[in-house]
């Protein structure tokens, strides 16, 4: 039976130092076995960045992002059915920042690796606090997904296209680029009992400068991310790491805990 524990940490300095000792969080597999996911040196440096320029805005919090992914082989053939619910946290444990649902279908063209999709994703997002409106969002987009591999290293490029129709603003369309690497640690291929580093950067344009409500730059913005995994089953993996997100206007960082289900 799998059991997650949280060590609990007096603050943000805190938590970063577990981070490093590797003593934050432990996966229970079985009695007389645990795995310990230790953060390196780089998770930590960036948590301590993220708490120095604390000020009292709100969106300045440490965030959580909690996050399933599902990608379902359809038989067969060469479709997959591919989707993901989010649950974005302005700080660690409460006030709700975003709540995704998204989905899509994906085809295998030539029956090879490459998965070509079209999807939609609707979106709430909340302001810090207790005041302000709730802002819908509703999303067409395609995506292409490239994997390759060198050596060890599974690399995975993403393009993406959106068309978004946002509350109160004009319609707007937007391009994003995404590079994810794992890295194996312990086994040179990804099967269970495999624990592995994890990292992407992803960077999003806008398409249109106009919003209906002012003006934004086409730089929309920038995240940059540092984790670890684990492959618990041929289906299952886990995964948690510290996301930078720098926009026009405000840069976080957030936490997230991802659990990646495919079949």
């Amino acid at each position: 039976m799998w059991v997650f524990h949280w060590k609990p940490a007096a603050d943000l300095h805190d938590y970063a130092r577990l981070l490093l000792t590797g003593r934050a969080m432990t996966i229970k597999i079985s009695e007389g076995n645990t795995l310990t996911y230790t953060v390196f040196g780089l998770l930590a440096c960036l948590l301590v960045t993220a708490t120095q320029n604390v000020q009292a805005d709100a969106e300045d919090e440490l965030g959580l992002w909690n996050m399933y992914f599902l990608r379902a082989n359809l038989g067969d053939s060469r479709w997959v059915a591919q989707a993901d619910l989010q649950l974005r946290l302005w700080e660690v444990g409460a006030d709700t920042e975003q709540i995704m649902r998204r989905g899509s279908i994906g085809y295998r063209p030539g029956g090879g690796s490459w998965i070509l999709s079209g999807g939609f994703a609707y979106i709430t997002a909340r302001p810090f606090g207790d005041g302000g409106m709730d802002t819908d969002e509703n999303r067409f987009y395609q995506e292409a997904l490239i994997p390759q591999k060198v050596g060890r290293v599974a690399l995975t490029h993403r393009i993406r296209t959106e068309q978004r129709w946002v509350d109160r603003q004009d319609f707007r369309t937007r391009y994003r680029y995404a590079l994810f690497a794992n890295i194996p640690l312990n086994r040179d291929e990804f099967r269970p009992g495999t624990s592995y580093l994890a990292f992407y950067n992803e960077l999003f344009i806008n398409g249109e400068r106009d919003t209906g409500r002012g003006e934004v730059d086409y730089f929309d913005r920038n995240r940059l991310y540092a984790g670890v995994g684990y492959v618990m089953t041929d289906t299952l993996r886990l995964q948690v790491g510290v996301m930078r997100q720098d926009t026009q206007n405000l840069d976080r960082t957030q936490l997230q805990l991802g659990l990646h289900h495919a079949f």
